[in-house]
């Protein structure tokens, strides 16, 4: 009788997806975008993915760092920047982020549809159902309603399974220019391919046959030089600044590219040994601790399988570390502030792009190189000695812009030092720029008000067919 219920049950089931798969309403056959799905079947792995919600400080960046608002002149990055938070919180944050705008149609708003690339499971699912031609055309806003289920299993794993796979084709492609394909790669790689699926250096193409793609800057390498070149040889830029002119690099979070460079990636420590460990559950059974966050938090499971110091001296180590790559860090945005305001006023003064070109090519380079070392999210952990080395030539290249430019000022008989703009916090900073910044906030809020919740509706609706 159970027998004879059950097949009549997985015939209905049948029916029912064939049904389904006609009216097109069914998930991607390769991603189940919802993570709620899995909470049963991998209790131990959803619960503790799902605590990264508590990571619940916005700490503001630009109010902690106000020259950051100079450095990034006329990119979105000086509207806006807070430091990163957990996987529960990757699409809340890049929809109130203030670098998306507040656009109200497809067609409309600064950003493209390539900034929802790293938020959400959707991604791999949009891009499977439509092509990724049909997933990078278009504007942020396009994605609102598709993309809504936060990071979680889909983005690492094949459906239904506990097995890693690469859920991006950018990517994988990626990844196989290094020399080794993901199926071809071993569990320990893989481990940490899947994280640097994001946790990555990537520019958006500008091709008229993939613009708007998301690409690794990969060809020549991984190393802060070598992407460098990568970037010159094609003149690419991410914008060009407002004050000083010069052709930008912005350097997104390449944390794969530095862990490789690090002790723990030449000793094939993968991602998942620091950050999401093995941990034992109440029963005794070991599970993935999916509560990606601060190896130190769970020190017996992460640092102490390899090391046999302390705690307290580990703990004491990192910090000695990021004591000295911020205070290099720190040195290089102080030169940079002052390079990128002294080529304003050589520029005032009618200095010609040819005397221009190389002092501009320095400070391309030193700050393409010190938000290399910036944005790599735990360097000092990782590759402190990379970091330190990396802000090293930040601050030489930065220093002979200045040399260039004082010598420049000089022929054109401008007073130095120049008067600089106060730019102590991050409101006078943004002044300085003239930036509207109550009239971005508005619009923002009025976004939030009357976008989102036809977002999350549209959303609803449609995986309520699923």
């Amino acid at each position: 009788m159970v027998r004879t219920l059950t097949r009549k049950t997985f015939a209905l089931s049948a029916l029912v997806a064939a049904s389904l798969m006609a009216t097109g309403v069914m998930a991607s056959d390769k991603t189940e975008p919802r993570n709620e799905v899995y909470k049963d079947k991998f209790s131990k792995q959803y619960e503790s993915w799902h605590d990264t919600a508590e990571s619940k400080e916005i700490v503001d960046m630009l109010e902690e760092v106000p020259s950051l608002v100079v450095l990034w002149a006329g990119y979105g990055f000086a509207k806006d920047y807070n430091a990163p938070r957990g996987h529960m919180y990757a699409v809340t944050d890049v929809r109130n982020t203030l670098r998306t705008g507040a656009p109200k149609s497809a067609e409309d708003g600064p950003m493209p549809m390539a900034c929802w690339s790293c938020k959400s499971p959707d991604v791999p699912r949009v891009i499977e159902e439509q092509g990724e031609d049909g997933y990078f055309a278009g504007k942020w806003y396009k994605g609102g309603a598709e993309i809504v289920n936060t990071i979680g299993c889909g983005d690492c794993h094949e459906k239904g399974s506990s097995k890693l796979r690469m859920s991006r084709p950018f990517a994988d492609r990626a990844m196989a220019t290094l020399g080794t394909p993901f199926d071809k790669a071993s569990k320990k790689d893989k481990q940490s391919m899947v994280c640097g699926q994001c946790h990555v250096e990537y520019y958006f193409e500008k091709t008229k046959e993939k613009k708007g793609f998301v690409k690794f800057p990969w060809d020549m390498g991984t190393t802060v030089e070598q992407m460098e070149v990568y970037y010159d040889n094609m003149e690419f830029a991410d914008w060009t600044h407002a004050v000083s002119k010069t052709p930008m690099l912005k350097a997104q979070h390449p944390g794969y590219e530095t862990w490789q460079l690090g002790v723990h990636g030449k000793n094939n420590v993968s991602c998942t040994d620091c950050h999401m460990p093995k941990v034992k559950n109440a029963e005794g059974r070991k599970f993935t601790d999916h509560k990606v966050g601060n190896p130190f938090d769970r020190f017996e499971e992460t640092c102490a399988t390899c090391h046999e110091q302390s705690k307290e001296f580990m703990v004491n180590l990192t910090k000695e570390r990021k004591v000295k790559v911020a205070d290099l860090k720190a040195r290089v945005e102080a030169q940079l502030v002052k390079a990128h305001f002294e080529a304003k006023a050589a520029w005032d003064a009618g200095a010609t792009e040819a005397e221009m070109k190389p002092i501009l090519m320095d400070i391309r380079h030193s700050q393409w190189r010190w938000d290399y070392a910036t944005a790599s999210h735990g360097v000092a952990a990782h590759a402190a000695d990379e970091a330190l080395r990396v802000l090293g030539t930040a601050v030489d290249k930065a220093g002979d812009a200045r040399v260039k430019l004082a010598q420049l000022l000089a022929t054109k008989g401008v007073k130095q030092p120049i008067a600089y703009p106060d730019t102590s916090t991050k409101a006078k900073a943004q002044a300085a720029l003239g930036m509207d910044m109550k009239k971005m906030n508005a619009a923002k809020e009025e976004f939030k008000k009357t976008t989102l919740p036809k977002w999350d509706e549209e959303a609803k609706k449609r995986e309520a067919t699923y």
